[in-house]
């Protein structure tokens, strides 16, 4: 079987599951931060599990819940509450802020919020690019359905339908349902790819792909799946952007002084801030 990447948890106010990066691959396509977060239930009343106002240069997150909500609130003044199936792109560019809470109707029914949080490295001459926010309704997103095999196209093409989210580079992402005792082939695609099984049991090529680890499919050959219970799995990648990316904290560039400076602007309160907010997380040490 290719190379496996096994999940390292994490946490963030909850306890998430990080895939990328990882020590022996920082990127799937422009892919190059996944992680899983979630179920986790929060206290009514509480702050537990909000996120205060953060920072971010040269990538775009990418939002995508299976349960529960979050509200998102940035430095754009875009107020956006994300709810299962929909899509939140949010691209940081030259620099951007935002906090992401739990609704109080989610800690007063003590709903389960779970899902995906994922960023996307700019390609180097979008890096400086202006921020921006898109916001995409499940209802918007095109669905395939084919005995037993359900799917959502988030990013790129898929299964013959095409996202309506624009992505500044090539790039794919499909959230994938299948039924126990379902077999689906995927074809062979040029493109850099992985899967990433968030629920069941599933053989890839008759081996067994542990729940929460990531497989790397970058041997473009077509893949065979067997559904041993009702599956949730998402096919990430894209084309793989050119030129090295550094990484600390909230921060992606192709230059390290770059990263410098945005560490630097946060300190001193000199970036885009939240409006509305009066709190912001400090750089670590």
């Amino acid at each position: 079987m290719p190379q496996l990447l096994r999940p390292h948890q994490r946490d963030i106010g909850f306890s998430v599951q990080r895939l990328l990066p990882a020590a022996v691959q920082q990127r799937v396509g422009p892919f190059i931060f996944f992680d899983h977060m979630g179920p986790a239930h929060f206290d009514a009343g509480s702050h537990s599990g909000d996120v205060r106002p953060h920072p971010h240069i040269g990538l775009a997150t990418v939002t995508y819940l299976f349960s529960g909500a979050m509200m998102h609130r940035d430095s754009l003044g875009s107020v956006q509450r994300i709810e299962p199936g929909a899509i939140n792109l949010m691209t940081a560019g030259r620099g951007i802020s935002h906090s992401e809470r739990i609704p109080d109707d989610i800690r007063d029914s003590q709903a389960g919020v779970e899902g995906i949080q994922t960023w996307l490295a700019l390609p180097l001459e979008e890096e400086e690019c202006a921020p921006a926010l898109v916001h995409h309704a499940a209802d918007t997103l095109p669905l395939h359905e084919a005995p037993g095999v359900v799917a959502r196209v988030l990013l790129g093409e898929a299964f013959g339908r095409v996202s309506p989210v624009q992505a500044a580079s090539p790039a794919v992402y499909v959230d994938l349902h299948l039924e126990a005792g379902t077999t689906l082939t995927l074809p062979a695609r040029p493109e850099q790819l992985a899967l990433y099984l968030a629920q069941g049991t599933l053989d890839v090529n008759d081996e067994a792909l542990p729940l929460n680890h990531v497989l790397l499919l970058d041997d473009q050959r077509e893949i065979t799946l067997n559904a041993g219970s009702d599956v949730r799995c998402l096919l990430f990648g894209g084309e793989p952007l050119p030129g090295e990316r550094h990484i600390h904290w909230n921060f992606v560039s192709s230059r390290r002084e770059r990263i410098e400076t945005a560490r630097q602007n946060w300190q001193s309160g000199d970036f885009p801030m939240v409006p509305g907010e009066s709190e912001r997380i400090p750089l670590p040490r």
